[in-house]
Formats: structure tokens, sequence, C-alpha cells
């Protein structure tokens, strides 16, 4: 079966400390892995077990419930597997817990979706994550760019060409699908693609043009 490749928004994730953090303004991957991976569990609990430079001040987490997506996405792009986290942490599916936790706390750290950072940048400070090839901050350009790896990801829908072709009620569904995808991103918490980006899902749809879309670009 041949499929339509359509481009809705990218999913980022974020991570983040109290803006009295004066030590921490990078994170490796690796880093992050052993905060969070399972066997940290009581054992990582201060700021210098994770480098040696920081200081010996405790370390305290906040991150969604085991039922979020964004912790399922988490998990399998730091620890390597979805699900595997410590359990030791404040964990919510409410971002507003997270946020007022971590921004009452100076020794916090946590992790959540970037569209919600950003609506609450004045009271967060994000921390740049290295995955090998430097320290890389989290934003629109970046993720765009697909810089900030292994945290953003573009997300598609994908659609049978057989089916679109001889579906009429089918291309009028997608159709109507494309042209919300921008307000109902923005509304789930999902950050949007540049104009040109649903521009050119709704042109290459009606071709049938399989494919359309790579990591970090949107020819």
């Amino acid at each position: 079966m041949r499929y339509i490749e359509l481009p809705i928004a990218y999913d980022a994730l974020t991570v983040v400390v109290n803006p009295e953090n004066d030590w921490a303004e990078s994170i490796t991957l690796a880093e992050l892995e052993k905060i969070w991976e399972p066997k940290a569990m009581g054992k990582i609990t201060h700021w210098n077990q994770v480098r040696d430079s920081w200081p010996n001040n405790p370390l305290t987490l906040y991150g969604p419930g085991s039922n979020s997506g964004t912790f399922e996405y988490f998990t399998e792009a730091v620890v390597g597997e979805v699900g595997e986290s410590r359990s030791d942490y404040l964990a919510s599916e409410d971002d507003d817990i997270l946020v007022q936790g971590v921004t009452q706390d100076p020794n916090a750290l946590g992790y959540f979706g970037y569209a919600y950072y950003e609506s609450h940048q004045d009271d967060l400070k994000a921390l740049a994550v290295d995955s090998g090839d430097g320290p890389v901050m989290p934003s629109r350009e970046t993720f765009k760019n697909a810089e900030y790896q292994p945290l953003s990801r573009p997300l598609f829908i994908y659609v049978n060409v057989a089916n679109s072709q001889n579906n009429p009620m089918l291309r009028e569904l997608v159709e109507f699908y494309l042209e919300k995808a921008p307000e109902t991103m923005r509304t789930v918490g999902y950050i949007t693609l540049p104009d040109e980006g649903y521009y050119l899902a709704q042109i290459h749809f009606p071709r049938g043009k399989v494919c359309t879309v790579s990591m970090g670009s949107l020819s």
C-alpha cells in the first residue's frame, strides 16, 4: 500500500528549572538519563551527583504521570524505553501543578510540553539539551530545523493513496482536517507548522504525492 504523508504539527518537550537556579544552563542527554532512569530512584537525589560542578543541593523532580503521552515520549527519548522511569518524583497530569512546583522550588527540575513552557516562560528557566553536538535551546526555530533532538519531532497523518482517490468523503475530511489543523494543534498544545507547511500539505494531498515531508524539511 502507498500512503500520503501529511505534516500537522511539531511535538516538543522542555526541561525546566527554577529561575533562581544559577548553576545549570544546559544538560546532556546522558545526564537526563542518569536522573530519570529507574535505577536512579532513591540514589540520584542531589544536583552534584548529576554533574560534579553543580552544588550539593537536593534535586527535586516534577513531571507528568505515567498515563501521559508526554511521559511516554520523554521516557522513550531519554531512557530508551517507553514507560521506564523512576517514580519518586512529583507526578501530575495537570501542567499547572508542575509549573507551580518548579516556580516555588529553587532546586527543582521538571519537564513538560514546549507549548506550556512558552506560555509560562516568565516564571521558568529552560535548559538547553546536549545530545552530542552541543547544547541546543528549545525554540520553534530549532524544532523546524530538527536541531533540538531527540526531544522534538514532527507529527503526521497518513492517508491511503487509493482510498483518497476513490472516496470523495475521505478527501473532504482530510481537506477539512488540514484547514483546521493550525487552530486545533494550538488548542491541544502542539507547536504549529510554519504556514508554508500547511500550504504544501494542501497542495500535495490532491496530487496524491507520497512521502512529502521528512524531518527538518517542508519541501
